[in-house]
């Protein structure tokens, strides 16, 4: 398939003052990727909910013990492999030909970031064998590394299944592209507080993290996708277990 020619732009300056702003080597790279990737993948996106009211509570009991503030990211990471474990098909890339589907048997989680000059997704490595403390803590290294030295390719590479968390951002919904060769990639907002019908009356608020799950229609079907969705939320909403 021939590339298709560079859209051409007008000349902007008969409309009025304007800067030629020049991109980095990283957000050219980074376009380049997310247009591959859009257009060759047949994208779906399937949206739901997760009640993390047990989840903030526990957050906010460890930030009061340790006196630090405690990211709900490893939360994502832990639930990520857990749903990955349930649904192995997930955990998986197309091969060249699209003959067979690779399941993978380990689980290396991207973690989308918002650097200086561009957008990074560095990988933690064997999620399932570390703790959540351990999850933070190299989250936190390899943001530190990106925002200033640089992440080295090796700690971008071989990802199973990328989380792209706007956080305390905001915004109700997103739809975040595939992170080729991966087959899926889960994009969380903000979460937000909802009155519910108590079991003996009267209202009870709980807190619901909306997220949404981009997939490649290719070899991840509605009903897969809606199951592994509801795993991700299950296990997000029964924090102990993670």
């Amino acid at each position: 398939m021939s590339e298709s020619p560079p859209q051409q732009s007008p000349d902007f300056s008969v409309f009025g003052p304007v800067e030629a702003r020049p991109l980095t080597r990283m957000q050219v790279l980074v376009a380049a990727a997310m247009e591959r990737n859009w257009t060759s993948i047949p994208h779906v996106s399937h949206h739901e909910e997760a009640d993390i009211t047990a989840l903030e509570a526990l957050r906010l009991e460890r930030a009061a013990q340790t006196g630090s503030k405690i990211s709900l990211l490893p939360f994502f990471v832990k639930s990520a492999v857990a749903a990955l474990q349930q649904y192995p098909q997930v955990n998986a890339s197309l091969d060249g030909a699209k003959k067979a589907l690779i399941l993978k048997q380990y689980y290396h989680i991207g973690v989308a970031m918002d650097v200086p000059g561009g957008l990074l997704v560095p990988v933690v490595r064997d999620a399932d064998k570390k703790t959540i403390d351990e999850i933070g803590q190299e989250i936190a290294e390899l943001a530190q590394l990106a925002r200033t030295k640089g992440l080295p390719l090796a700690k971008m590479s071989g990802g199973c299944f990328t989380i792209s968390s706007l956080g305390a951002i905001g915004g109700t919904g997103f739809t975040p592209i595939i992170n080729a060769p991966e087959l899926a990639i889960v994009g969380i907002s903000r979460s937000y507080r909802k009155p519910f019908e108590a079991a003996g009356g009267g209202i009870e608020w709980r807190t619901l993290l909306p997220f949404c799950l981009s997939y490649d229609h290719r070899a991840i079907n509605g009903a897969l996708a809606g199951n592994f969705c509801r795993a991700f939320a299950d296990t997000l909403g029964k924090p102990e277990g993670l």
